[in-house]
Formats: C-alpha cells, structure tokens, sequence
C-alpha cells in the first residue's frame, strides 16, 4: 500500500470518527439517539455537500475500498450484538399483547409500502418489479430493536409494562425483517445458484445443535463463569466472522451470519453475565467501526439535487412509513385491551429506525434494487422517523404511564425498586356523612 493512501487512510479515519462522534454527542444533548447525528455525519461527508467535490477529495477511489472492508467488519460484529440483545424468552413468552401489536406493526406498513411501491415503479424500480415492490414494503416495517432499548432505558422506561412490551414487539419484527430480508435476497441476488440458499436450513441446525454447546464449553468451562479474556473473545468474534463468511457463500448476505451466531450463544442464568461482557467489549469495537459504516453509506447519498418530484416521493415515504407504524401498532395493541395512551405510546417507539433500516437499505443498493435517489430518500426517512420519535413520545406521554401488561415476560435487567408513595392524610368523614381526602 503506497505511503500516501495510508495518510490518507489514517486521515479519513480520524476525521471520521471526530465528527462522528461531535455530532453524535450534539444530538443526544437535544434529546436525539446519538445515531441520530452519526448517519448525519455520513451524509454531511457525502456528495450532498459542494457538489460532491468535498467526498472526492476526501475518499478518493483508491481509499473507498479499505473504507468498506472496515465497514463489512462494523455492521456484521454490530448484527452480531443485535443477535445478542433478543431475548429468547420475551420471543417464547410473546403473549396477545405482543403479537397483536407485532402483526399490526409489520403487516400495515408492509401493505402500505407495497402500495406506494406501485407509485415509485415509473421512476425509481430497479430489478425485478416483484421483489422490488416487496422489498419497498418491508423497508417502510422496519423497527431499530437496539435504538429503541436505548431510547427506553434514557426515557426510564424499560422497567415499565410499555416498555417491556416494546422491547417484545421490537424483537418480533426485528426477526421477522430479518427473516423477509433473507428471502429477498435468496430471489433478488440467488443468480443461476439459488440451490445454495437451502443450506441455511443445515447452517443453523448445526450453529443450534453443534456450535452453541461448544461455546458453552469453551465460555463456561465447567458450566462455571470465568472471566472473559482476550482468548475467549477472539473465539466469539472469531465464528461471528466466520459464520457472516458461510452465508455470504450462501448467496446470502454476511450480516445474517453474524446475526444467527449472536441468537445461539447461551442464554441461560449462568451464561447471563458473561454474554453482557461480550456485548460490552464487541460495542467498544463497534464504536469505532459503526461511524465508518455510516460515511461509506453517506458516500451513496445525495440530497443536494432533489427537485419537486423528489420531494413528494419523500413526502410520500414518510407519510407511509410513520402513519402506517403508528397505526398499524396502535390498532393491534388496542385490539388486545391495552388502553388508548400507552398504545400510542407503543406506537410512536416502533417508528424508531435508525441503523437497522441503513442495514436494510445498504443491501437493496448492492442489489440494484434502489437506484441512488430513492437510497437517498429512504436514508432521510431513517434519520427522520428516529429523529421524530422521542418529540412524539414526548407529546403521547405527558406522564409515563405503566399498564398491567402480565403475558409480556420482562427483559433481563436488574429490577429498578419503584420510590414509595408520600405518605396521604387519613380520609376524614364530615357531619354529613361525604368523605373528604
């Protein structure tokens, strides 16, 4: 590698990570997701800027490569700690209340999105008009489970019943995005090959049946808790790769690798502790890939250029995205007795995008089944929709409200003792027999 690319390499990743990380602290101090201002920060160094003279000069052709490679390690270690994060047991124990709301969170925003894909055909369908249309449905459904826990625990709102039904719904639709994503991906990019996609079944068989007891057995040798060393995490980081390789030789996209080996890492009370460790160091790593990924994502994103047209299809696009999730999720929870507030408070949590949706549409763009404006618009829906979820929270919840919510099991977290109740003045009965507080 010549000396000047790895200046510039080095420069790039310095400028990355300051700006990453300015912008992210800025928006987590106006009460943003800190995600929030890191997608920003890819878009500010794309194209939208000066015309695109400003990301030439600064991701030149021969430094975007080494950039990309460091953002495909990011995102498949970042799917890795999402696999991590669903809880096993709030997917078993997903009672009424959660699949009420997980159907109408997925199905009406799907059904909406196949509609406005209709409308978007003429101008922005790329490949197959079937799988593009599908695919446009399920970009429009998406739900950022790891934004959304965040946004719960600095809103102090994971120990309560909405919370513990959202952090439920959440991994339901997380599971099923991924799932659909895996099918359009089989169809879209299978090419002449589409046998190889059938290995999945076997691959996860043998992550269940053969990989997790031999990391239970190399994690908690004796089936005791030791401490993680360095050792055991370059095991862990080492199959998450390994197993995004496997189905990326599947014809199917590494991050579901990833993504399946995080699910199958033991979960039991023993193993509880030690896989908080591996998602805490795996996140130090990620902090510094994830900005990475958002630039090279930024690069394809250009917002300078957009006319009416472009500005009605955003319209569009939002208006189904965030009418479609709130109504969708509002209607199946109330459908299942939870009252109207707290519903729209369940509904204004699942518009919450963020990175799961840039996941989501990084590959219909390497598909070909977004062309680089409708990328752009559907990357400002992302930053839009998280953006707009905790002013809405805000308005739904004048207080935080906790409704009885008792076939949701609660997530593994420590129990956050409530604060007693100010002691109340003792009722007094007047002469006329009214009780007065």
């Amino acid at each position: 590698m010549p000396s000047h690319q790895i200046e510039l390499l080095f420069l790039d990743l310095a400028l990355i990570l300051l700006l990453a990380r300015g912008l992210g602290t800025l928006a987590a101090r106006i009460g943003q997701p800190p995600v929030v201002g890191e997608i920003v920060a890819g878009i500010v160094l794309g194209p939208t800027l000066l015309d695109g003279d400003l990301a030439e000069a600064l991701f030149p052709s021969d430094v975007k490569p080494l950039l990309t490679a460091l953002a495909s390690v990011g995102v498949a270690l970042f799917m890795f700690t999402i696999g991590l994060e669903i809880e096993h047991q709030a997917l078993r124990g997903a009672g009424r209340l959660t699949a009420g709301a997980a159907i109408g969170s997925t199905v009406l925003p799907f059904l909406l999105g196949i509609g406005m894909a209709a409308g978007l055909l003429r101008d922005h369908a790329g490949g197959d008009t079937a799988v593009f249309t599908v695919f446009v449905g399920l970009s429009v459904s998406v739900t950022a489970f790891p934004v959304l826990a965040r946004i719960l625990a600095d809103r102090r709102l994971s120990t309560t019943s909405v919370g513990n039904v959202a952090l439920a719904t959440a991994a339901v639709v997380d599971v099923v995005a991924w799932v659909a994503l895996a099918a359009v991906q089989a169809v879209a990019g299978g090419g002449s090959e589409h046998w190889r996609v059938a290995l999945v079944v076997p691959f996860t068989a043998a992550l269940v049946l053969l990989v997790r007891p031999l990391l239970r057995r190399v994690l908690l040798p004796g089936g005791r808790v030791v401490p993680l060393g360095p050792g055991r995490l370059v095991v862990v980081l080492t199959a998450a790769l390994l197993c995004g390789a496997a189905t990326e030789a599947m014809n199917l996209h590494y991050i579901f690798g990833a993504f399946l080996l995080g699910v199958v890492v033991p979960r039991d009370a023993v193993a509880a502790a030690l896989r908080a460790t591996i998602h805490e160091r795996t996140t130090q790593i990620t902090g510094f890939l994830m900005p990475v990924y958002f630039v090279v994502s930024g690069l394809d994103v250009d917002l300078g250029g957009l006319g009416p047209d472009e500005l009605a299809d955003l319209a569009a696009i939002l208006t189904v995205a965030v009418a479609g999730k709130f109504a969708g999720t509002y209607l199946g929870a109330r459908s299942q007795g939870m009252p109207g507030r707290p519903a729209a408070a369940l509904a204004s949590l699942m518009n919450t995008r963020g990175l799961t949706e840039l996941i989501i549409l990084g590959v219909g763009l390497q598909l070909g089944l977004l062309d680089g404006t409708l990328y752009s618009l559907m990357v400002a829906m992302a930053v839009l929709t998280t953006a707009l979820t905790g002013p809405l929270l805000t308005i739904v919840l004048r207080k935080a409200p906790d409704v009885p919510a008792p076939d949701v099991p609660a997530p593994d977290v420590p129990a956050v003792p409530s604060r007693p109740e100010p002691a109340r003045a003792p009722a007094r009965t007047s002469h006329s027999g009214t009780r007065r507080a």
